[in-house]
């Protein structure tokens, strides 16, 4: 066997073509999956820290969003609370929050008895389908929040792509 042939000439290998696939397929897996559960944790923990620990129980919040969006570029939202806005009994700050936006806190919004009516509206941008969190603290201390699903066809606020 002259020099030549003996370069040509394959190394045998104990790693299969099979085995690479699989192994492929199970990171891919791991991959696609993995920041879906990290992002519902995310918000959960940014809605937990919002209110400091406290328990945050569902009711008295209205989020009003479409449940289908054409474009994530604008989309508007209105946030209710049930509260008579007196001076006993208040709201006195709405925040919401998403899902996989590069940032959790969307908005803030500061209220007292004179503001009349719980209820703010905004417009936001989405980078892809999500559940976005609006949560109301009461001036009693307590804290009341509701959730919504939005599907975004046209994402928007996508860092790293060009």
């Amino acid at each position: 066997m002259n020099t030549l042939q003996h370069s040509m000439k394959k190394p045998a290998s104990s790693v299969k073509r099979r085995d690479v696939l699989a192994s492929g397929a199970g990171l891919s897996a791991w991959v696609l999956l993995l920041p879906a559960s990290a992002a519902s944790d995310d918000l959960a923990s940014a809605v937990s820290a919002y209110a400091g620990g406290a328990a945050v129980r569902t009711g008295k919040v209205r989020l009003d969003i479409a449940e289908l969006v054409d474009n994530g570029n604008v989309v508007p939202l209105t946030v209710t609370v049930e509260s008579p806005m007196t001076a006993g009994d208040h709201v006195t700050a709405i925040a919401v929050f998403n899902e996989k936006n590069p940032q959790r806190e969307v908005a803030k919004f500061a209220l007292g008895p004179r503001y009349g009516k719980a209820s703010v509206s905004t417009r936001i941008r989405l980078a892809t389908t999500q559940k976005l969190t609006a949560v109301a603290q009461m001036s009693d201390g307590s804290f009341w929040s509701h959730t919504a699903s939005v599907v975004v066809t046209l994402a928007a606020c996508i860092e790293g792509e060009t």
